[in-house]
């Protein structure tokens, strides 16, 4: 067998690479994207692969070897096309027409083995007519912060994009926000959809309508099914996109996220969360908390994310006004607020151990919860994740031995706040049983990790493989989170 056969084989029985791609986005033309080619890298380590995906994309873990991620992932052999999209954006307020995807392109679309459609993009795979002058790379850090966010989010019940694979590149690349020379990576992240909010926005600054309404037909053809046939299939595809966001912020606010840069080019069309950079989950409650350091203002702090994702979703409405009616959708966004508060009370009151409470305990109890978790420099995820280890059928009997055998609870010690607070917690356990308490418990334990990746956790993982190449700590991290941990 000839070395040409010899690499021909190894590619068809490589199940990345034979996996049934589907031109999808392709087959809609090219006035979506320029075909662009991967950059070849000086070297190729496999850092991270998600082994947790791979059935879903009917693949055991152990039919696919390192090498074979390598081969797709990290030298992209044998797939063609790669496809760059374009789209604009409002970035800080600011609507910007030389967007599109600078570092990374749509290496292909699988349908899965639950019938969804998962888009592969990668980043830092190289330069695009996008760029901008950039060198189209990933740090390595970067990618290790994406893999990190990915994890904990999904782990938290957030709707989000994950990551499948980070193959180090062996290039040094230069940054103004890492110690410089930096390491380099390429990353893959499976995603529902590559499209966003600023795909529809070049559109209409190119004035191309018919464009806007052929990719509009794509997604609710793709993303929602269920509208197909519907005669006002625009107007409720936009409602039910407000209700997709609205959500997404609300598990955003809940897990005690702060994404950072929510620019109308990192909203995707399907209210899924991606595109992991500055951001940073909340060390304490802090509603104008910065993820961000060039956020100077604090746009995108933390307690303004619902109100920006439905800014995003107003501005959304000037591309799709040629396709469905303004009042539409204006009567579709006039129900964010309401998807979203009662999103993230259900979230929170899971995260307090309740699956559903009458209106009015529900509603005393959370004010009562942020009310203190603001006044008092305690860490948010530490308060959940000890009222998941803590928590005692005695609570139920006697107020006082709420969170006691914390270190939290002991430090709050007798704060008015967090006296009024355990009170009502003790008399809204009065109303349950001990079987109902078991619930309690097992609630609290699903809806609170014990680990939550603060920033000082992640310089904790980053510093070993910075300093020695040591990965394992990294490697536990994810371990802990991806088993609930």
């Amino acid at each position: 067998m000839t070395l040409a056969e010899t690499r021909k084989h190894t590619h068809s029985s490589n199940p990345l690479i034979s996996l049934n791609y589907q031109p999808a986005l392709e087959s809609l033309g090219d006035d979506y994207y320029d075909q662009v080619v991967a950059e070849e890298f000086p070297q190729h380590i496999l850092r991270w692969r998600n082994d947790t995906l791979l059935p879903r994309l009917g693949l055991e873990p152990q039919a696919v070897t390192d090498e074979h991620f390598i081969q797709a992932f990290g030298k992209f052999e044998q797939r063609k096309p790669l496809l760059a999209l374009r789209y604009h954006g409002y970035q800080f307020g600011e609507y910007n027409p030389r967007l599109g995807d600078g570092r990374g392109f749509l290496y292909g679309q699988v349908r899965g083995k639950d019938n969804h459609l998962y888009d592969f993009g990668t980043k830092g795979s190289g330069r695009t007519p996008y760029s901008r002058g950039g060198d189209g790379m990933l740090t390595l850090k970067g990618g290790v912060r994406e893999v990190l966010a990915a994890e904990m989010l999904h782990r938290m019940g957030v709707r989000t994009s994950r990551c499948l694979s980070v193959v180090e590149t062996g290039l040094s690349l230069w940054r103004g926000d890492e110690p410089s020379p930096t390491r380099s990576c390429v990353m893959v992240r499976m995603s529902k959809s590559h499209i966003r909010f600023g795909t529809f926005e070049r559109l209409h600054y190119f004035n191309r309508p018919d464009l806007s309404k052929r990719l509009l037909d794509h997604v609710i053809e793709e993303y929602y099914p269920h509208l197909q046939g519907e005669s006002d299939k625009y107007a409720l595809f936009y409602a039910e996109l407000v209700q997709r966001v609205a959500e997404l912020v609300a598990q955003w606010m809940a897990s005690g996220f702060c994404h950072a840069v929510l620019n109308t080019d990192n909203m995707s069309i399907t209210g899924e969360s991606f595109d992991y950079g500055p951001y940073a989950f909340i060390p304490k409650y802090d509603p104008y908390f910065i993820a961000a350091y060039f956020d100077y203002y604090g746009r995108y702090c933390y307690s303004h994310q619902p109100g920006i994702c439905k800014l995003n979703l107003q501005l959304l409405q000037e591309p799709l006004k040629e396709i469905i009616p303004k009042a539409d959708m204006e009567a579709g966004l006039a129900h964010f607020d309401d998807y979203y508060q009662n999103e993230y009370r259900k979230l929170m009151l899971k995260k307090l151990g309740f699956e559903s409470l009458s209106e009015i305990d529900a509603e005393e109890l959370l004010k009562a919860t942020i009310e203190f978790l603001k006044q008092y420099p305690i860490s948010y995820h530490d308060f959940f994740a000890d009222l998941a280890t803590t928590f005692s059928h005695k609570w139920r009997d006697d107020a006082t031995t709420i969170l006691s055998e914390s270190e939290i609870g002991q430090a709050l010690g007798s704060s008015e706040l967090f006296f009024n607070w355990s009170e009502i917690y003790h008399r809204i356990l009065t109303n349950f049983s001990t079987d109902e308490l078991e619930k309690i418990a097992q609630t609290l334990a699903n809806h609170n990790p014990q680990t939550v990746i603060i920033r000082p956790i992640i310089e904790s993982v980053w510093e070993p493989i910075i300093e020695e190449d040591n990965w394992q700590p990294f490697y536990d991290l994810l371990q802990k989170i991806q088993n609930h941990g």
